[in-house]
């Protein structure tokens, strides 16, 4: 069974017997494009400040609006977005689009009330942000632990896969050589480079990514004869295999609406708008990955104007990554659409269903030579910009919240070459997670990183809402929020993967709690749940003192904390004042341990070089120029013109969104 495209009465073609001819055009293009990348990571890299921890995880607080934007885009739209979303969209139709539309909201929220107070607060990561608000340190220990629990199992490892699974159905080869070498050359420059290098050849991926996306939507849209082929392809896009007296071979009669049944639809549309909301807030506004990129911007405006680009960029993956999925289950039927579990196993090798191939089996067949090698890379790099951005989201949590916290005492030093070795453990991890992903292969990926954050997240999004925006909120009353409600997520999160979905024909024997409460219906109870637990627990003990939320919240975020001596600043420093903790920020003045007069050897220069830290003495900053450069990171002042220039954009930005919501509704 070694022919490309099977005749009509075969079975569909296995994906590793399809060979697609990998012609010389497109190695040129693949190796061309890795090495055009290496050398952007390696220019930012020499370019950037990368000795200090402002430097390394914040890039220097320099970057403008423009690669903010692309890489708030580029941070979010992975590989595994463009295999899951297409995914979806082949198996369900549209709706999924609204993940991406929703996105817009919460875009702005981030850069118009999340944003300023986070600056005006001096913070590096979220958990920092929390340990600040209400002090202790329970809340920020927890709040890192667990996001890092969420990015192994919903970031990298789905991120990981999708890649893996991409390369293994577009060039045959096997899955964990491509898997190794593509983590090897993202953890390179994400050492070296830290966020700078990060930020820019995201910028320079999310270009290429969205370019070559276009272009295959063009070929698929003609190949189909535009929209209105599309919708009359799609619905009878049905594979010549299907299981009797059952339905799911039918692509479903709302496939080309976003607004669905709120009790008998795939995604229904109350949970669309309002579930949604509770994942977006916590994935584009509390969320380390992207908050970091917003936090690296020069000042409040620009970090405003890179969420309006990031909002313009989320208008379209509707039309570039799940209208693309649509078209090819209209091309592909028996592959994409296959409804019998033997079949879908040997077509994809999972026996739920084989939409997460899509994506990939629309650009090996319908990709000209060259172009099929660009977007090859193209996928490569979207895995890559995902994970630089979670390794070194990760690393920054890991160094800030986890590792100060044992050493106390640690050198500027030591914190960065303990962010790089982190890096490390964690692409070690990655890897031993690809045959657990490959094993738990459910049938769409998108579904699966949904249901797994919205077990998890939702309680965070309840406690930075009130933090932001209610004075009352104490420790206690946030603690025991986020326990009780991590605890409802858990049983949830577990009943699910004790209970698989069932494939066609098969009877659903999973409890009503599962069968039917929507996720995103279970993600909406659950924030509410929290909120309720919080304001109860805070309402009955005492409350923070007023003084102690100063720049905390969004009612105080002008209020300046009172200048403090020198001597009590460094010892505050050294334990992580709540309040006056901006030590991350400001360089430590006496961090770098007093180096010997003599030079030191060459083997020793190279790696200082490699991690970015200066060989010769540490400058020390006198207390009014530290006093100075507090001020200048912590400013949420802004021109008025620019103000009122992302003020009117994010307006024009709203208007476009709510007309597309209407006219797809």
């Amino acid at each position: 069974m070694s022919q490309p495209t099977p005749a009509a009465t075969e079975l569909p073609a296995l994906p590793g017997d399809t060979t697609v001819a990998f012609g010389v055009a497109d190695i040129i293009v693949v190796v061309f494009y890795f090495a055009f990348v290496l050398v952007v990571g390696i220019w930012s890299s020499i370019r950037a400040s990368r000795g200090t921890i402002g430097g390394y995880f914040l890039a220097g607080r320099s970057m403008t609006w423009w690669p903010i934007g692309a890489s708030l885009m580029s941070s979010n739209v992975g590989s595994g977005l463009f295999i899951g979303l297409a995914g979806t969209g082949a198996a369900g139709g549209l709706a999924v689009g609204g993940f991406e539309w929703n996105a817009t909201w919460a875009l702005l929220a981030l850069g118009w009330i999340f944003v300023p107070v986070y600056i005006a607060a001096g913070v590096v990561t979220m958990p920092e942000y929390l340990q600040k608000r209400f002090g202790g340190q329970r809340i920020q220990i927890y709040m890192s632990i667990l996001s890092l629990i969420l990015y192994i199992f919903t970031k990298i490892s789905t991120d990981i896969f999708s890649g893996a699974l991409f390369i293994q159905i577009s060039l045959g080869w096997n899955l964990y050589l491509s898997t190794v070498v593509l983590l090897a050359v993202t953890a390179v420059y994400t050492i070296a480079g830290g966020l700078t290098a990060v930020i820019y050849t995201d910028a320079l991926q999310t270009l290429i990514m969205v370019l070559g996306a276009l272009v295959l939507m063009f070929i698929g849209f003609e190949k189909v004869g535009w929209y209105e082929g599309l919708q009359e392809k799609y619905s009878t896009a049905i594979p010549k295999i299907i299981v009797p007296n059952t339905t799911c071979h039918l692509p479903r009669a709302d496939a080309f609406h976003l607004f669905r049944d709120p009790v008998t639809g795939d995604i229904p549309w109350p949970g669309l708008i309002f579930g949604l909301s509770v994942l977006a807030l916590w994935c584009w506004c509390t969320d380390q990955v992207i908050v970091q990129r917003s936090l690296s911007a020069k000042n409040l405006s620009h970090a405003k104007g890179g969420s309006v680009l990031g909002g313009y960029l989320k208008i379209f993956p509707m039309f570039f990554i799940v209208m693309p999925g649509m078209i090819s289950r209209a091309l592909y039927p028996d592959e994409v659409g296959c409804v019998d579990p033997d079949i879908c196993k040997r077509v994809c090798g999972a026996a739920v269903g084989c939409s997460n191939i899509a994506y990939p089996k629309l650009v090996i067949e319908l990709m000209p030579d060259g172009l099929r090698g660009l977007m090859i890379a193209v996928m490569m790099a979207a895995l890559m910009s995902s994970l630089t951005s979670i390794f070194n989201s990760s690393s920054t949590l890991f160094v800030i919240d986890i590792w100060q916290r044992i050493r106390r005492k640690a050198s500027e030093q030591e914190l960065m070459i303990v962010g790089r070795v982190f890096i490390l453990i964690l692409v070690v991890i990655s890897i031993l997670w690809i045959p657990i992903i490959q094993s738990a292969n459910s049938g769409k990926l998108f579904d699966y990183i949904q249901s797994v954050t919205s077990c998890l997240a939702p309680p965070i999004t309840a406690l930075f809402i009130l933090a932001i925006f209610c004075k009352r909120i104490n420790e206690p009353g946030a603690f025991w929020g986020l326990i009780i409600g991590l605890a409802v997520g858990l049983v949830r999160m577990i009943i699910e993967f004790i209970y698989s979905t069932p494939s066609c024909g098969e009877e659903d024997r999973r409890p009503a709690v599962l069968k039917d409460l929507h996720y995103l219906y279970f993600a909406l109870i659950l924030c509410v749940l929290t909120v309720i637990v919080i304001v109860l627990i805070s309402v009955c003990t005492p409350p923070i003192p007023e003084e102690k939320l100063a720049c905390l919240t969004w009612w105080t975020r002008h209020r300046k904390v009172p200048a403090i001596g020198l001597k009590n600043y460094k010892s505050e420093a050294a334990q992580i004042n709540p309040v006056n903790g901006e030590s991350n920020l400001v360089e430590s003045a006496d961090s770098g341990d007093k180096e010997d007069a003599a030079k030191p050897p060459c083997w020793k220069m190279l790696y200082l070089w490699f991690c970015g830290l200066s060989t010769g003495p540490t400058p020390t900053l006198s207390q009014e120029e530290r006093a100075a450069l507090e001020q200048r990171l912590t400013s949420i002042e802004e021109k008025p013109l620019w103000k009122t220039v992302c003020g009117v954009n994010a307006i024009l930005l709203l208007t476009i969104n709510v007309f597309l919501w209407a006219y797809f509704g």
